[in-house]
């Protein structure tokens, strides 16, 4: 949302003003670490999205999501201000979960919690605002910005790759971020991403025990499309199951398509199934996003190919883990920059040839399970 409003209030930072909380769980002392976390009051929030005004509203997901104005020191700042729906039993959990998380997690790659606001049966989460919008938007969207570079689409993989791996091993506590999809990792003004959406997101152990971080769920929780076979079977979810979906992100990013596309005809609405017969052939690269063509350098596009392939394995004890994805990609951006400062940065479709010898074997129909972003809840 780019349009100004000159008559919108601001509200400061800094405000001090405090109001009655009498939502129905101020009632009892709030389980909410207010001590380490901004709590506003309604009437800030209110203030600083013009009462909620609906053309500020910019995305949601379990609410609402309005961009705001914050004073801040000598001038503003853009905020993305949360509201959950109310008198909902499953918001206020995931409200509660992500404020829990977020206030204890400060990592360059994750999206920072500036507050919240638990008042008169309002929940409300305030955020840094990401002012370039969703992967899944510049990949895409219906109204997509000029495309993404190569090599800004791998910054992009490695920034959300670090992000993964400090949550599953940097963290004080072991963490799975739980819905891992390129609608939730978002870009700022330079492109620079962060993950978001952790209502999903489960703390395990100190980061630094040898004890597995587990999720075990009574009902499918996530987006079809990017779920681990094991988590649809068992309803299952490691470390190694983010992998998986991780590698659909990848896949995502390199073919500029979604993971599910009803749209397409039958054999190619399945990005996964659809790609793998190319892999096997040898010939992936000619369906590759055609904005990309020519600007991939061979050895940079093997090596991003490899650790894609590795990370959908079937077997989630043949998956890397997310150092390993972090390193590769890394090292895939540096045979690019490195491939770019010896040539004239076009490459001839002729010098692609890969193929890659991965398990694409399974009948993935048994767990891909339909068609769509389907969201199902406990």
């Amino acid at each position: 949302m780019c349009t100004c409003y000159p008559w919108r209030r601001k509200v400061s930072l800094q405000s001090d003003e405090k109001e009655a909380n009498s939502s129905e769980f101020g009632r009892k002392r709030s389980a909410l670490p207010d001590d380490i976390c901004r709590k506003f009051s309604l009437a800030e929030i209110k203030a600083a999205t013009d009462n909620f005004f609906p053309l500020l509203q910019i995305g949601g997901g379990f609410g609402i999501v309005y961009k705001g104005t914050l004073n801040h020191g000598n001038g503003t700042m853009d905020v993305a201000v949360k509201r959950f729906e109310k008198g909902s039993s499953s918001a206020a959990k995931f409200f509660q979960n992500e404020v829990k998380l977020l206030c204890q997690l400060r990592h360059p790659n994750l999206v920072s919690l500036i507050g919240f606001c638990e008042e008169n049966n309002e929940m409300i989460l305030v955020y840094e605002h990401m002012g370039n919008g969703s992967l899944a938007h510049h990949l895409y969207g219906w109204w997509p910005p000029a495309p993404l570079s190569w090599k800004q689409r791998l910054r992009i993989c490695i920034g959300a790759a670090r992000g993964l791996h400090y949550l599953h091993t940097g963290a004080k506590y072991a963490l799975l971020h739980g819905h891992v999809k390129t609608l939730n990792i978002f870009l700022d003004e330079e492109n620079s991403c962060k993950l978001i959406g952790f209502s999903f997101s489960k703390m395990g152990p100190f980061s630094m025990s040898k004890a597995s971080l587990v999720r075990q769920d009574s009902r499918v929780r996530g987006t079809y499309g990017y779920m681990a076979p094991e988590y649809t079977s068992h309803l299952e979810m490691t470390e190694k199951s983010e992998v998986y979906s991780f590698g659909i992100v990848l896949f995502e990013v390199l073919f500029g398509r979604r993971v599910l596309d009803g749209t397409l005809p039958w054999g190619e609405q399945n990005l996964l199934d659809w790609a793998s017969e190319y892999i096997r052939k040898g010939t992936v690269y000619q369906v590759i996003d055609p904005y990309l063509k020519g600007k991939i350098a061979p050895e940079c596009f093997e090596k991003y190919l490899e650790i894609a392939c590795s990370c959908v394995h079937y077997d989630r004890n043949e998956r890397p883990g997310m150092g390993e994805v972090e390193v590769t990609l890394e090292l895939a951006l540096e045979l690019q920059e490195k491939a770019n400062s010896h040539a004239e940065c076009s490459f001839e479709e002729s010098s692609f040839s890969t193929s890659i010898n991965t398990c694409f074997d399974v009948d993935r129909n048994n767990f891909v399970g339909g068609l769509g972003h389907i969201l199902f809840l406990d």
